[in-house]
């Protein structure tokens, strides 16, 4: 059985049980207590459960419980993209963080950060990092968007519009040499803008998938993005166009990083 296929029941069983031992979990799936700690560490970095002495429990908000939709295939690239991503965050930076899942994965990284300010439109982001006493948080206000867990609106793009940050961390439905940034939403894609135009430098935070990919919205150029932070999945020819056509620097991840 794969960590992913393990995973899947480990998250049920927790949600269903309210909280389980390590050994009442080894007997569910059949494997060694040591394997299903090794997996409830992987899991809990994720902010899908929380370690407890001896076992785990589900979370207590619901805000980042439900976050768990967005987890797909690629689950391990957005980790190490959130890894690669968050080592770009110094101490004292202000930052702007959006509501993409991939974004999300850099806050098991920053709650090691000191004295950091976070001005975000993301409900999971506040949730993981809102008790970390040296990151001080911005909730952008404005229409909330349950479904995404995250706050839209004329009123969020009028909020961000008021702060400057050093840095942006976005993600992206699709991006291209030929239409630059896309995205399936204007809400989404109109904050992202505003996080653009309001940071010294952006990072986009995107799985190799989504490199060639069109979507709905085009919203901003390749020029636009300081550094993109990618998996090794991406071939030499992506990486030859995306460069002549105006981005950063390109940031491919894998067990080391590899600089582009």
């Amino acid at each position: 059985m794969t960590f992913q296929e393990r995973k899947k029941i480990i998250v049920s069983a927790v949600y269903e049980a309210g909280s389980l031992s390590v050994f009442e979990l080894a007997e569910v799936l059949g494997t060694s207590p040591a394997t299903i700690r090794r997996d409830l560490h992987e899991i809990s970095e994720d902010g899908l459960l929380i370690r407890t002495h001896g076992g785990a429990m589900k979370p207590e908000s619901q805000v980042v419980t439900s976050f768990a939709g967005k987890k797909d295939q690629f689950d391990n690239r957005k980790r190490m993209i959130g890894e690669a991503a968050a080592s770009y965050v110094q101490d004292g930076d202000t930052i702007f963080m959006d509501c993409g899942s991939t974004v999300f994965q850099m806050c098991a990284h920053l709650k090691k950060k000191v004295n950091i300010r976070i001005i975000t439109n993301s409900l999971p982001v506040i949730a993981e990092l809102i008790d970390i006493p040296s990151i001080r948080i911005n909730l952008v206000g404005g229409e909330l968007d349950k479904s995404r867990k995250a706050v839209h609106g004329e009123k969020a793009i009028q909020h961000v519009n008021s702060y400057h940050a050093a840095k942006a961390f976005i993600g992206v439905d699709g991006i291209s040499p030929e239409n630059g940034l896309t995205a399936h939403s204007e809400a989404e894609s109109s904050i992202t803008t505003a996080y653009i135009k309001n940071a010294d430098n952006v990072f986009l935070l995107c799985d190799s998938s989504k490199i060639g990919r069109n979507s709905y919205i085009k919203f901003a150029a390749l020029n636009e993005v300081s550094c993109l932070v990618t998996d090794d999945q991406l071939d030499k020819h992506a990486v030859r166009s995306l460069k002549e056509n105006g981005i950063g620097e390109i940031v491919a991840v894998s067990l080391a990083l590899q600089a582009f």
